[in-house]
């Protein structure tokens, strides 16, 4: 079953039981957060490096290679 994502406005689809990195990387997004001036998506991939965070509905700080990806959920980038 499909689902649907808003990744700093634009709609983006994915898979159920994906993760939103599993989303964002099938979408062809890299990377999805800026910090010191550089741009950064997973490394790690287990949730040890935070370089995967981003704001979801609202909450900061959320590690998109942890984060099952829920139908609707609203995406945003982070700068830190």
């Amino acid at each position: 079953m499909s689902i649907r994502i808003a990744v700093d406005g634009a709609e983006v689809e994915g898979r159920e039981g994906q993760t939103i990195a599993g989303v964002l990387i099938g979408a062809g997004r890299r990377t999805w957060r800026t910090a010191d001036g550089a741009e950064r998506g997973v490394f790690c991939g287990i949730g040890v490096c935070q370089d995967c965070i981003l704001t979801v509905n609202g909450v900061e700080g959320v590690r998109a290679c942890q984060r099952t990806a829920r139908d609707g959920d609203v995406v945003e980038r982070e700068s830190r």
